[in-house]
């Protein structure tokens, strides 16, 4: 893992709100089907302003840690936001310190391996430590790079 300054990103797409728990029941788990209507061919086709092609997943609205809740928005970056398509909404990353993780191989055991790596790091008390404040995902043909909120570090310890 190494650290790097997340650049701000605006992200316009469709939201859900869950825990890890959950989604480990496939019988709660909400991601698949907000990973569904992402994928579907047209599914962000009248969103303006794009930035890429990539889609996006926004984590963010933590409510403790990888234990609590979150909201994850799933869509595509923009310039601006002014006009939303009904249904979805605007979530704005701001540029951040993070731990940025390359996600690559056969998806999505690829990313779930990579946020394990976090989890451990997590968990273990790493340095530095986790912000939960926004975390990004970007998907590309390569595969996902995730960007991991830190603390920011003042001066050597």
């Amino acid at each position: 893992m190494i650290i790097v300054d997340r650049p701000e990103v605006l992200v316009v797409g469709h939201a859900v709100r869950t825990t890890n728990a959950a989604e480990a029941d496939p019988a709660g788990a909400l991601l698949p089907a907000l990973w569904a209507r992402a994928g579907a061919p047209g599914a962000f086709a009248h969103v303006p302003a794009r930035v890429d092609e990539n889609l996006y997943a926004v984590l963010t609205d933590y409510e403790s840690d990888h234990n609590g809740a979150y909201t994850q928005v799933v869509g595509v970056a923009v310039h601006t936001a002014a006009r939303l398509p009904e249904g979805m909404v605007a979530v704005r990353a701001p540029g951040v310190p993070a731990m940025r993780l390359e996600a690559r191989g056969p998806m999505p055991d690829a990313l779930l391996d990579a946020w394990q790596q976090v989890w451990k790091h997590t968990e273990a008390g790493g340095i530095p430590p986790r912000a939960f404040t926004t975390d990004v995902e970007i998907h590309h043909p390569a595969g996902v790079d995730l960007y991991v909120a830190v603390l920011p570090s003042f001066g050597d310890s």
